[in-house]
């Protein structure tokens, strides 16, 4: 009977981290924050239907939670992330970032933006310490700017 190699640490950890997978799932799989009843995400500036000279100049508000920044899991609480010309495609999984998706996880509330002349569209996303959205998600209304 030959004799066989001993597993190797890289190679246990690869098992391991393999089965752990299949037991707790993906990583967009991650337990969601609750949100308090009544919590709500919105813009101060810009409103609806603004047209700006650029770059935009945006204001963030928060009713019925705190501002934590990212990394920080405390009940009720989380940061914001504006969505640009997207909407929340699936609010069980944390937020990308990139140009359509811009994290705030120092925990501003205002911030300001270069966005190409045009229509766009903006929503706020609270996400929590992971940069996913709450259960239920605390989203604002989608408002409609155009940058000149």
């Amino acid at each position: 009977m030959p004799a066989r190699s001993p597993l190797t640490a890289a190679a246990f950890t690869l098992v391991a981290l393999s089965a752990l997978s299949l037991i707790a799932g993906p990583p967009s799989a991650l337990a969601q924050s609750p949100a308090p009843a009544g919590a709500k995400v919105f813009f101060i500036e810009p409103k609806n239907g603004a047209e700006i000279s650029g770059p935009v100049a945006v204001k963030m508000g928060l009713t019925g939670m705190e501002i934590a920044p990212a990394g920080t899991e405390k009940p009720n609480s989380g940061h914001h992330h504006i969505l640009i010309d997207t909407p929340l495609k699936d609010p069980k999984s944390p937020l990308p970032a990139d140009d359509n998706h811009r994290h705030f996880g120092k925990g501003q509330t205002e911030a300001t933006l270069e966005l190409k002349p045009g229509k766009h569209t903006l929503q706020l996303v609270l996400g929590d310490h992971n940069h996913a959205p709450h259960d239920p998600p605390v989203v604002s209304e989608v408002i409609t700017i155009t940058v000149k």
